[in-house]
């Protein structure tokens, strides 16, 4: 078989990056070890997106955003940060933007959904489910690709978007810094007494910290970050116990409150890659850089690298140079380099203050919040990373 591009990885971010590939000349390829039942249907995995207004624009460009049930998708309308017990808090508010909201949240699932729903609609992409990579070689030609079904591709430009422990990045030696929370992420749907305002709140608990995302209706989603040699407990716990825990952990701001199905757990990693391209190959998405997701910047950044990235192969092609060569992808590295390194690094190192048991720590989460609520330019330069309000 023969591609122009081929894709390993149907998540969001590769199947967005095909769609924005597919009104070009090229015929694209997208690999998965699932499914096309499971791509079109994705099970419940517990998590919700926080799309910035960038993300919307984007996924709107490619048709994704049209897909999806709007009546699933909540605003959020202001966003608090809390230390501890303190009833101070760091706020933005929407009426600070020229926006009606800071962002959308959205179920992962339905996002997937219709990203999937829009690639297999497009004449220029195929999409093959149910085989992996067993291996594959790049010379300075091509990129040959062995399936597990035996089969063989030949591309010009293979992508890797396989997730932050990604097996073809490490196949092809790029090197990626990796680190280890030692937490797991616990994420669980709730339904509360009290309306949640489209208020969204990050609470910085000792030891642990608490999301409660506004959904739609009287319905949040909850994010807990905890120790992993706690989180079994947590996963264990009664309902009624569950319930009972998180209304006093959030000072029943919302009323009572009452798990809604199950929940759901994941091992906490953050990782960015040395560089994102070499000759004929590229990273995107959690392969290129896996967040933290205190900031919810993961897809979102995600979504912008495989724009920028197909605004590079567009504009080479236009100029008729080789669109995959190490020259041409050079420059979507630098460019999401440089919009990476910082936010990884710098949320990497609030949560490392955030999660300090240290006097001085706790003493410089104080200040940092006062600091960030009452200093104006850097409010607005945290509020402008957070919302992405082009």
């Amino acid at each position: 078989m023969n591609f122009d591009v081929t894709i390993v990885g149907a998540g969001p971010v590769g199947l967005s990056f095909a769609r924005a590939l597919s009104d070009t000349s090229l015929n694209i390829a997208i690999i998965d070890r699932q499914t096309s039942k499971s791509l079109a249907n994705p099970p419940e995995d517990g998590r919700e997106i926080a799309l910035t207004h960038l993300s919307k624009k984007i996924l709107t460009s490619f048709g994704i955003w049209q897909e999806i049930d709007q009546n699933e998708i909540s605003l959020i309308k202001e966003a608090k940060v809390i230390n501890g017990a303190s009833p101070y808090s760091l706020h933005f508010n929407h009426q600070d933007t020229s926006e009606n909201t800071l962002g959308h949240l959205i179920p992962n699932r339905l996002i997937r959904a219709a990203a999937y729903k829009v690639a297999k609609e497009s004449k220029a992409i195929k999409i093959i489910t149910g085989v992996g990579v067993d291996s594959f070689n790049i010379d300075a030609n091509k990129a040959e690709i062995k399936l597990s079904n035996k089969e063989i591709i030949h591309c010009s430009l293979m992508i890797a978007a396989d997730g932050r422990l990604s097996s073809s990045r490490r196949s092809m030696g790029i090197p990626s810094e990796v680190k280890d929370f030692g937490k797991t992420v616990i994420v669980c749907k709730m339904e509360h007494e009290k309306p949640h305002s489209n208020i969204a709140y990050e609470c910085f608990h000792y030891g642990r910290t608490l999301a409660v995302l506004p959904m739609v209706g009287n319905y949040s989603s909850i994010v807990i970050t905890i120790s992993s040699d706690q989180a079994d407990a947590i996963m264990k716990m009664k309902d009624q116990t569950f319930n009972q825990d998180i209304q006093t952990r959030f000072n029943s701001r919302l009323g009572g409150m009452m798990i809604v199905g199950k929940k759901y757990s994941y091992p906490l990693y953050a990782s960015h890659a040395s560089h994102f391209h070499a000759n004929r190959f590229a990273l995107i998405g959690d392969a290129s850089v896996g967040m933290h997701p205190v900031t919810a910047h993961g897809f979102n950044l995600g979504l912008r690298g495989s724009k920028t990235l197909a605004t590079v192969i567009e504009e080479a092609l236009s100029n008729k140079l080789d669109f995959a060569s190490v020259e041409i992808l050079s420059k979507y590295n630098q460019k999401h380099q440089r919009s990476t390194r910082p936010l990884y690094y710098g949320t990497n190192l609030l949560v490392d203050l955030y999660n300090s048991e240290r006097l001085t720590a706790k003493v410089l989460r104080r200040l940092a919040l006062r600091f960030g609520n009452n200093f104006w330019p850097v409010k607005k330069l945290i509020m402008g990373q957070l919302t992405e309000v082009q």
